[in-house]
């Protein structure tokens, strides 16, 4: 489940969209994709610095045992360097076997439960 709230103008929005396990996998793949002008000149380091960042990133929410979806994401925005990189962290924790979504009010609440 997903909860957008905020404003269109002057009016107020909150939305809740309900997503089943392909569509969060197809949104996740999607946001797995950074377009590139020339791919035969992107150089193969990214993959490691990806590898390490969602290694650290299983860390960071193993070692906290349980965070809120807030805290979470701002923990992955530090650790990623940026907005973008810390929202494919959640997804990418989001869908991992290893990690139990629940709902907490406003914000999901993300717990380890693996190793």
């Amino acid at each position: 489940m997903l909860r957008i709230r905020g404003t269109v103008g002057d009016l107020p929005v909150d939305l809740t969209l309900e997503l089943d396990d392909g569509d969060w996998a197809r949104l996740g793949a999607q946001l797995q994709v950074t377009p590139t002008t020339n791919a035969a000149a992107a150089p193969a380091a990214p993959v490691k610095h990806n590898d390490d960042l969602w290694q650290s990133a299983q860390d960071l929410l193993r070692n906290a045992g349980q965070l809120s979806g807030l805290e979470l994401l701002d923990r992955l925005e530090g650790l990623a360097g940026g907005a973008a990189a810390g929202k494919r962290l959640l997804v990418r924790l989001r869908h991992s076997a290893k990690v139990k979504v629940a709902s907490g009010g406003d914000t999901p609440l993300y717990s380890w439960i693996g190793d």
